[in-house]
């Protein structure tokens, strides 16, 4: 796809594997763009994150990843206006290990992909992990600030 950087599959963060778990209230500051209608991804952090997201359209729920996010980066996950008010995402530390997650369950994979519905997921062949909930306020343009929380003045 062309609005998507190909990436490598993120490394398997298995039970008691990860370093850290960020809550999305400790990780994340979320605020609206002025600019661009986008939703954006920025890294905060010293490490390269590989990102996963989730949304309902007018098809029903879809999961798209992977995109790669530079330590200090932004990248745009969806172009144009956003059409809901609340996204998903799951998010893992390619450098350190760890992830971002939360309580939506839904579909994933190791490599590159666009999986539609979020039910029986191991039973058609994918992972399932927790995604988090941003709330976008209805905005038409949203930026995610993904935040590492032993950064000082993280909150």
């Amino acid at each position: 796809m062309s609005r998507r950087r190909t990436t490598p599959s993120p490394p398997r963060v298995g039970r008691g594997k990860v370093l850290w778990l960020a809550s999305p209230l400790a990780a994340l500051f979320l605020t609206a763009s002025p600019a661009r209608a986008d939703l954006r991804m920025c890294n905060q952090t010293a490490s390269k994150v590989g990102i996963s997201l989730g949304y309902r359209d007018t098809q029903g729920w879809v999961t798209e990843g992977w995109w790669d996010v530079a330590p200090k980066g932004c990248e745009t996950l969806l172009r144009g206006a956003l059409a809901a008010r609340f996204y998903y995402v799951y998010a893992v530390d390619y450098t350190r290990g760890g992830e971002w997650n939360g309580r939506s369950l839904m579909c994933t994979r190791d490599t590159e992909f666009t999986i539609r519905g979020v039910e029986d997921c191991l039973a058609r062949g994918y992972d399932r992990n927790g995604f988090y909930e941003v709330d976008t306020g209805e905005q038409k343009s949203w930026t995610i600030q993904l935040t590492d929380p032993s950064q000082p003045g993280a909150p």
